[in-house]
């Protein structure tokens, strides 16, 4: 594995860390807050419900949230990849989880 993928080390682990360093953390650590809402959300609605939204299978969507979530997890060089995961989650929490939300309320 290349040293490039790797951020620099914040000041109280050593070495000099910028500011550069403090914004990917905070970044990745809110694509990970945004990745595991949207997983666990996906999770907690039935099958059911995804077929009454008509709106992609129940497994579909936890396989590609999942995915999305192994990936920002583990430290793996594939940012393409990881951004259009992203934005799949992104569509999940925009579209699907509101329909979803919508056949409960009535």
């Amino acid at each position: 594995m290349s040293d490039a993928f790797v951020p620099p080390l914040p000041s109280w682990l050593g070495a000099g860390a910028d500011i550069e360093a403090w914004i990917f953390i905070g970044v990745s650590f809110a694509l990970l807050a945004i990745k595991i809402f949207a997983f666990v959300s996906a999770i907690l609605y039935s099958a059911e419900s995804y077929s009454a939204a008509d709106k992609m299978s129940k497994p579909a969507w936890c396989a590609i949230l999942g995915i999305g979530l192994l990936i920002q997890v583990v430290p793996v060089p594939l940012s393409l990849v990881n951004l259009a995961l992203l934005v799949a989650a992104l569509v999940y929490l925009a579209d699907v989880r509101p329909a979803l939300a919508g056949l409960r309320r009535r």
